[in-house]
C-alpha cells in the first residue's frame, strides 16, 4: 500500500504539474480579460505540433522557445482580428467564437498533419533515468516537466505582482479609461495578455504532447479538465490553478493505480447487493476515475461558486 500511495503521489504531481501549464494561460486571460477561452486547449495541441514541426529541423532545445512564440503570435491575430471585434457584443458571442475556432484549427491541424499520431519524442539526453522508485525508472524528462511547471509559476507570480507590466495588466481590467488616460494602449495590452497565455498553452503542449501523444484530438481529450482546473481553482487565480491542477491529479493518478471496489471501502453501510446501489459498490476505482474531476465541478459550482482561491464571483 505504501508503494501505491507513492506511485500515486509523484505521478499524480506529475500529471498536475501538466495540467497547471495548460490551465495558467487560460487562467491569466480570464483573470486579466474575463475572456473564458474554448479554444485554449487548441493552442495547447499547436504548441504540441509545431514543436515536432520545428525540432525537425532545429533539434528540441530550439523548438522548446519556438513553438511557444509562435503559439503567441497566432493568438495576437486571434484576438487582433477576431475576438476583438467580436467582444463588443458581449460573452455569449465571445463563447460562441472561441467554441467555433476550435473545430476550426482541429480541422486545420488534421489537413496539415494528418489524423494519425506523429512521432514526437523527447530528446534522448531527457529519456535517460534519473532515479529508480520502488522498481520503477524515472526519466530526466519528468523531471523535466515538473522543472518547467515551477519555472513557469513562480514567472507568472512575479509577473503579475511585481512588475510595471503587472499593474498596468490588471489596471487595464478594473479600469481600462484611467489605464488608458495615462497613456496606455489598452486594446494592445489585451492583445498582448491574449498572446502571452496563448504562449503558455503552447508551451504546455511542447512538453504535454511528448508525455501524451500528439494528434489531432489531444485538445479536445484534455480542453474538458483544464475547464475543470480553472474553475476548481478559482476563475483567475494562479496559485488556485496550479492547488487545483495537483488535487486533480493526485486523486486521478490514485484511483487508475488502487485496484478495488467502492464496497471495500463502504460496505460497512449495510447496502444491499443490487440494483442500483449494488453497481455502483462494486464499481471499480479505474472506472471512478475519469468522472472525479467533473463531480469536483459540479459540487464546486454548488457550494463555492467561486472556487478555491478565486475573488469573483464564477
Amino acid at each position: 500500500m505504501l508503494e501505491t500511495i507513492a506511485y500515486s503521489i509523484f505521478n499524480g504531481v506529475l500529471y498536475g504539474t501538466l495540467l497547471f501549464m495548460m490551465s495558467s494561460g487560460l487562467t491569466l486571460i480570464f483573470g486579466m480579460m474575463g475572456v473564458l477561452n474554448f479554444a485554449h486547449a487548441s493552442f495547447y495541441m499547436l504548441g504540441a505540433y509545431f514543436a515536432y514541426t520545428f525540432g525537425l529541423g532545429t533539434g528540441f532545445w530550439v523548438a522548446l522557445f519556438l513553438a511557444p512564440i509562435a503559439v503567441g503570435v497566432m493568438g495576437a491575430l486571434v484576438e487582433r482580428y477576431g475576438l476583438r471585434r467580436v467582444h463588443q457584443y458581449g460573452h455569449v458571442p465571445e463563447l460562441l467564437f472561441t467554441f467555433g475556432l476550435a473545430y476550426v484549427i482541429e480541422e486545420l491541424v488534421a489537413l496539415f498533419w494528418g489524423t494519425v499520431p506523429v512521432p514526437y519524442k523527447a530528446p534522448a539526453a531527457l529519456n535517460t533515468t534519473a532515479f529508480p522508485m520502488f522498481g520503477l525508472d524515472y526519466s530526466w524528462f519528468k523531471v523535466f516537466i515538473l522543472l518547467v511547471a515551477v519555472a513557469m509559476f513562480i514567472g507568472l507570480w512575479v509577473l503579475i505582482k511585481k512588475t510595471r507590466a503587472g499593474l498596468i495588466i490588471q489596471g487595464a481590467l478594473s479600469r481600462p479609461d484611467m489605464v488608458g488616460a495615462l497613456g496606455h494602449n489598452v486594446p494592445m495590452v489585451f492583445t498582448l495578455v491574449f498572446a502571452f497565455g496563448c504562449a503558455l498553452a503552447g508551451l504546455g503542449g511542447v512538453v504535454g504532447g511528448i508525455h501524451f501523444v500528439t494528434d489531432p484530438g489531444m485538445a479536445f481529450m484534455m480542453g474538458p479538465i483544464v475547464f475543470v482546473v480553472v474553475v476548481l481553482g478559482g476563475l483567475g487565480s494562479v496559485p488556485g490553478a496550479l492547488v487545483a491542477s495537483l488535487i486533480i491529479g493526485i486523486l486521478q493518478t490514485f484511483f487508475l493505480s488502487v485496484d478495488f471496489s467502492l464496497a471495500d471501502s463502504i460496505g460497512a453501510l449495510g447496502i444491499e447487493d443490487s440494483g442500483f446501489f449494488g453497481v455502483l459498490w462494486h464499481m471499480e476505482a479505474t472506472r471512478i476515475a475519469p468522472v472525479l474531476p467533473f463531480l469536483l465541478l459540479v459540487l464546486t459550482l454548488i457550494f463555492r461558486p467561486r472556487g478555491l482561491f478565486g475573488k469573483r464571483e464564477a
